[in-house]
């Protein structure tokens, strides 16, 4: 790893967040398009809603063979074959024939997406001294937004020039790209990756196993932002139908909340490795609490933007805080198998926030829905907030961060 006292972020700045912009551009591109290229191939409503959730599924499947195929290959190696893989998952999507071809293309997809984005948490964790950590996962997790929020822009000029299927080949093409632009990345685990030959390879299995108290108490904490920020693309969009308002309205807001999004990346990544953990996990979820409980008072475009506004704070303050507290209690030994069990937990979080919203709503109205989940979400914020002072106490101690073991 680079010292302290030689460490400039301009020298790893393309091959840390130019591969991550490059793909999730491609992401970006096609993630509002999914759901109308199955309804061109004769899809009902709730099966196009079905083939989208398939994308989500598969980085949920994806995520601890992913750390598998890292632990074996190392970072540089997995983003270039998993980013040309992706390529042909899109490829595929693009000329699908059928709904059956579209469905495991998005699979597919997922499973390649996820192995990426917990490839480059790998790589930040062995290119960036521990002082800077935050802020270059923050970073990593601002170059993603970056890309998703440009992506669809793209994806909207193809699809008026060439049609729909334009959109995922931009995709494949940015997939690639970020493939060929991974060659420039040192293989900087190499060393490590031979310990592990000579020792032997540890099963994810083992690892998640052995470190299973840390997954079961902080790793709850990631689920927990994971769902938090989910309802931000769940439950808002119902909410901008609910009170009338047209999609180029919806879409405006959601824009203007994710550059408040993007402008509180670097804050949040300063804080974080300035005073703590705690001081941005807590305002992620209490933006979130007080979104969800004022949204049933926002009857109109403005009161709904300033609502989506306070979330996009709270999650740009945040960006990089559960790759950050992954990277804060990794073992050395075991590292890639147990970041493929961190990314399950933040990803079971992200896919489940929308089926819970699902499940309240089939009791309640949508203002209900929102209250009850800010009610969670309140409550949710004393969890977040115990568990990363605890990690906060630990790392200034200088005990490590992972929570001492009682099993």
């Amino acid at each position: 790893m680079t010292s302290q006292r030689e460490f400039r972020f301009r020298d790893i700045a393309l091959a840390a967040y130019g591969p991550t912009v490059v793909n999730s551009i491609g992401h970006g591109a096609i993630a509002p398009l999914i759901a109308l290229h199955a309804r061109d191939l004769g899809a009902d409503v709730p099966t196009a809603a079905m083939v989208v959730a398939l994308l989500g599924l598969g980085m949920l499947l994806g995520s601890l063979p992913a750390g598998a195929l890292i632990a074996r290959i190392g970072e540089r190696r997995a983003l270039m074959i998993v980013g040309f893989v992706d390529a042909v998952a899109m490829l595929a999507a693009a000329f699908a024939p059928t709904l059956l071809v579209l469905s495991f293309a998005m699979v597919l997809s997922g499973l390649s997406w996820s192995a990426f984005l917990l490839a480059r948490q790998g790589f930040m964790i062995d290119a960036v001294p521990p002082v800077y950590l935050a802020r270059a996962m923050a970073g990593l997790g601002g170059s993603h937004r970056v890309g998703l929020f440009i992506g669809p822009l793209l994806g909207a000029l193809f699809v008026h020039l060439f049609g729909i299927g334009a959109a995922f080949v931009l995709g494949a093409t940015m997939s690639a790209s970020s493939a060929l632009m991974a060659r420039l990345m040192p293989d900087l685990g190499q060393d490590g990756r031979e310990e592990s030959r000579a020792g032997g390879h540890l099963s994810v299995v083992s690892v998640l196993a052995e470190h299973r108290r840390t997954l079961l108490t902080l790793g709850s904490v990631v689920l927990l932002i994971g769902a938090c920020r989910a309802f931000r693309t769940s439950l808002m969009p119902l909410w901008a139908d609910h009170i009338g308002l047209d999609a180029t309205t919806t879409s405006l807001i959601f824009a203007v909340a994710a550059l408040a999004d993007i402008a509180f990346v670097y804050p949040g990544g300063w804080l974080m490795d300035t005073y703590g953990r705690m001081v941005v996990a807590l305002p992620v979820m209490v933006a979130g609490a007080l979104a969800l409980l004022l949204l049933p008072l926002a009857t109109s475009a403005l009161a709904m933007a300033a609502v989506m506004v306070l979330m996009g704070i709270g999650n740009g303050l945040s960006s990089g805080i559960n790759m950050t507290l992954g990277a804060d209690v990794a073992p050395v030994r075991g590292r890639a198998q147990f970041l493929g069990g961190w990314r399950l937990m933040g990803d079971l979080g992200v896919s489940g926030g929308p089926f819970l919203v699902s499940a309240v709503a089939v009791a309640l109205s949508l203002s209900g829905v929102a209250v009850v989940l800010g009610i969670l979400m309140a409550l949710g914020s004393a969890w977040v907030g115990w568990w990363t002072h605890d990690v906060d106490v630990r790392r200034r101690a200088g005990l490590g961060a992972r929570p001492v073991s009682r099993s």
